[in-house]
């Protein structure tokens, strides 16, 4: 018997200085059964950072052919492709050729993602922004995942706050492009 998804609700008290975004957030998010925490994490951590109307998460794992989160427009045309973890060349090259704007948010060693991207053909890799977590910040993320979660998420010049409850994990953040990687 295959195990199902583990569904998790979370609220975001957003406060995105930068963007000039002040929100709550509410949603509820499957984690598939072979997704790890941290996964789950960077995940959050991209709704947070990219927020906008409209995006949503989309079936991840349990579907290779959409992303972590999307947003598409009335007709259906994926406007916003948000990939997390180190997707592949060849699927970023697809997504970046698909909508209008490419976003990849990672907790991994950089050193695997040049590997991963290095001398190989991405549309646009100049254009598509990579947010670098720290994993230290991932990792104090994910042993703090419960089935409620409350998150107040602050955001100012690539430095973010997490408050959960009482304690808070904190840390820089970092964006490139996929074209430093290549």
């Amino acid at each position: 018997m295959a195990l199902g998804a583990h569904i998790l609700n979370f609220t975001l008290e957003l406060a995105h200085i930068d963007r000039n975004i002040y929100e709550t957030l509410q949603f509820r998010l499957a984690q598939h059964p072979s997704e790890t925490a941290n996964r789950v994490v960077v995940r959050v951590l991209a709704r947070a950072l990219a927020h906008q109307e409209g995006l949503e998460f989309g079936r991840g794992l349990s579907n290779v052919e959409e992303p972590a989160l999307w947003r598409k427009d009335a007709q259906g045309q994926v406007k916003v492709w948000i990939d997390v973890g180190a997707p592949s060349a060849q699927r970023l090259h697809r997504a970046s050729k698909e909508a209008e704007m490419v976003w990849v948010f990672t907790d991994k060693n950089t050193l695997g993602l040049k590997k991963e991207w290095s001398g190989q053909r991405i549309h646009k890799a100049e254009d598509i922004p990579i947010v670098l977590l720290p994993p230290s910040l991932t990792t104090a993320l994910a042993e703090r995942i419960d089935k409620q979660n409350h998150w107040v998420v602050t955001v100012t010049e690539g430095y973010l706050n997490v408050g959960i409850g009482d304690e808070g994990v904190d840390a820089q953040f970092e964006q490139l492009t996929v074209s430093d990687f290549l």
